[in-house]
């Protein structure tokens, strides 16, 4: 019986597979129990084009716990900022294998609120 965390790489990896098959550049969401990362990567998957996380100083200072819907909300908004900023408006959201429910569905609506379309 595989354990939780190879399940969620499993369905994370279906997920990139069809991502890959279109080409598109994605918006990758991670989250640890205690921060949540964004990244926004080229469609040959070989670069970061823009990232945002609960690590950052500027977030930290606004969003005393990484770990909440809050702060995947500040995370969403910064990296739709970014991504904008890079010209890239449209992307493909990559859950990673999460559920598409509390702060990475936080996360999502942030972002699509800050203009980016996925």
């Amino acid at each position: 019986m595989p354990d939780k965390k190879q399940a969620r790489l499993r369905r994370a990896a279906k997920t990139r597979a069809r991502i890959a098959e279109q080409k598109a550049i994605r918006l990758s969401v991670n989250r640890t129990n205690s921060h949540i990362y964004a990244q926004v990567i080229s469609a040959c998957g070989g670069k970061v084009l823009a990232a945002a996380s609960t690590l950052e100083a500027d977030i930290r200072k606004d969003v005393p716990n990484g770990g909440n819907q809050a702060a995947a909300s500040v995370v969403g908004k910064r990296i739709a900022e970014r991504a904008k900023a890079a010209g890239i408006e449209t992307v493909a959201f990559d859950r990673s294998g999460f559920q598409y429910h509390g702060r990475v569905k936080a996360l999502a609506e942030a972002a699509r609120e800050n203009g980016l379309k996925f």
